[in-house]
């Protein structure tokens, strides 16, 4: 199988499942319309898709991550959600449509984000063909990469360094914990279900790491460079609102280099671990590749 057809498939089956687990909650039908409304938007399913590669690499069954490749979504699209909200990013469009509490009013959207947020952790706990110590395992790891260790407290650091000029490594340590850690759980999920060495595991965790970085430094670039049609939203943002970004630290061609040292080093790691490296390698190159 090509790489596009298994990211068309595997986006494809994640498309399908996901809405699934919000569908079947007893919950009053606004909050259950909200949680859908942004999960269904479009996002390109990067995670679930990395975590159900690091199974097929490791030579697993792709279906048994299912429940945890969507209870990382759920998280991203909580995050997003909540970095929408007029206290937060103040944005109105995310993909191309209105972002959910330019629909359902903020209290909803914070409430919907809260819902996917909280639910994410049952699909893990109710992941039927897993054991008992992998879930806890998945739990822990995920509630350092989405809390205040991770994605939050990376949130919080770029919300204190507005207005200001970040240092590159006060920036990439926003990036780190705000997109390179629930990024690298993807990746550390799979090893985890698979039930891969430590050693192993702590060679994809720095794997993450770069490609996590890598990920960040293209969004900087598509900000500037990007179709807004393709993007699904106004380029040039990042300058209007005055943030710190790789490329006013390091200049557009800056930027593309370390973006390109970044793919460059998550590639040569992948090449010490004993795994059919050939389709992370392929996700490597659509990292720095991408158009949106």
């Amino acid at each position: 199988m090509s790489f596009p057809e298994y990211l068309k498939t595997r986006k494809a089956a994640i498309d399908s499942v996901l809405p699934t687990y919000i569908e079947r909650l007893n919950a009053p039908k606004i909050i259950k319309e909200s949680m859908l409304y942004s999960l269904n938007a479009g996002g390109k399913r990067l995670r679930p898709m990395l975590l159900l590669a690091v199974l097929h690499s490791y030579g697993k069954e792709e279906k048994i991550g299912y429940p945890v490749a969507c209870a990382v979504e759920l998280i991203h699209t909580y995050s997003l959600i909540h970095d929408d909200l007029p206290c937060m990013d103040n944005d109105d469009f995310r993909r191309g449509k209105p972002t959910n509490h330019k629909v359902y009013g903020e209290a909803i959207a914070v409430l919907a984000g809260d819902g996917l947020l909280t639910e994410s952790f049952r699909l893990i706990a109710d992941a039927e063909e897993l054991s008992d110590r992998v879930k806890l395992t998945l739990i822990s790891e995920l509630s350092k990469a989405a809390g205040a260790e991770g994605m939050v407290g990376g949130q919080v650091a770029d919300m204190e360094g507005e207005n200001k000029q970040l240092t590159l490594k006060q920036l990439e340590y926003i990036h780190e914990h705000k997109t390179a850690k629930l990024l690298a759980f993807s990746i550390i999920a799979g090893a985890i279900i698979a039930e891969a060495s430590i050693e192993e595991i702590n060679k994809l965790k720095e794997f993450a790491y770069h490609i996590g970085i890598a990920f960040q430094i293209k969004d900087d670039i598509l900000d500037v460079e990007g179709d807004e049609e393709k993007i699904g939203k106004p380029v040039g943002s990042d300058e209007e609102n005055k943030k710190t970004t790789y490329l006013s630290v390091l200049s557009l061609e800056g930027a593309k280099k370390k973006l390109s040292e970044h793919i460059e080093t998550s590639k040569a790691i992948l090449q010490t671990c004993s795994i059919n490296n050939e389709l992370l390698l392929s996700f490597c190159n659509l990292i720095g590749e991408r158009e949106h």
